[in-house]
C-alpha cells in the first residue's frame, strides 16, 4: 500500500485509505484493467481484509480467531472485541469491492467504534463530482 502512495500504518483512519484504493482500483465490482487488484485479486483481498483485522485488533484490542480446519477459513477469518462483538473482516474487504462506497470500510471501522483521532476529507468522486463542478 505504501509504495503505491497510500498510507498504511495501522491506524483507525488509515481505513479510508483503503477506502481510496478501492476507488481507484475497482469499478462496478471488479479490479480495474492494469489496476493493482488486477493480478492476483484472492491474495490481495485477503492481505487487505488482514490489515483491516489488524487495525481493529490494535484499536479494539481484538483478537485474531480462525478456524484451521474451515475450508474458507481465509474468508472467516475473524476478529473478537472485549465487547463481545465478532466481525469477518476479509468478508467486509469482498463487500467493498462489490458494492463499492455503499460498503465502506471506514465508516464500518466507525459503527465497530474505532476512535479516528482524524479523518482526512475525500474528494467526491463520480456523478456527484460532476453535479457540483468538483
Amino acid at each position: 500500500m505504501q509504495s503505491s502512495g497510500y498510507r498504511a500504518d495501522f491506524s483507525p483512519a488509515s481505513l479510508c485509505e483503503i477506502d481510496r484504493f478501492f476507488d481507484d482500483q475497482s469499478k462496478e465490482g471488479a479490479a480495474k484493467r492494469g489496476g493493482l487488484l488486477a493480478a492476483d485479486l484472492g491474495s490481495r483481498i485477503f492481505a487487505l481484509g488482514c490489515y483491516v483485522c489488524e487495525v481493529l485488533r490494535r484499536d479494539r484490542n481484538g483478537e485474531w480467531l480462525a478456524d484451521d480446519a474451515d475450508e474458507q477459513g481465509e474468508v472467516n477469518l475473524e476478529v473478537y472485541l472485549p465487547d463481545g462483538t465478532r466481525c469477518w473482516p476479509v468478508q467486509r474487504v469482498i463487500k467493498r469491492l462489490k458494492n463499492g462506497q455503499e460498503d465502506s470500510i471506514a465508516a464500518w471501522g466507525i459503527s465497530l467504534g474505532l476512535r479516528f483521532s482524524s479523518v482526512p476529507i475525500l474528494q467526491p468522486r463520480g456523478s456527484f463530482s460532476k453535479l457540483f463542478g468538483r
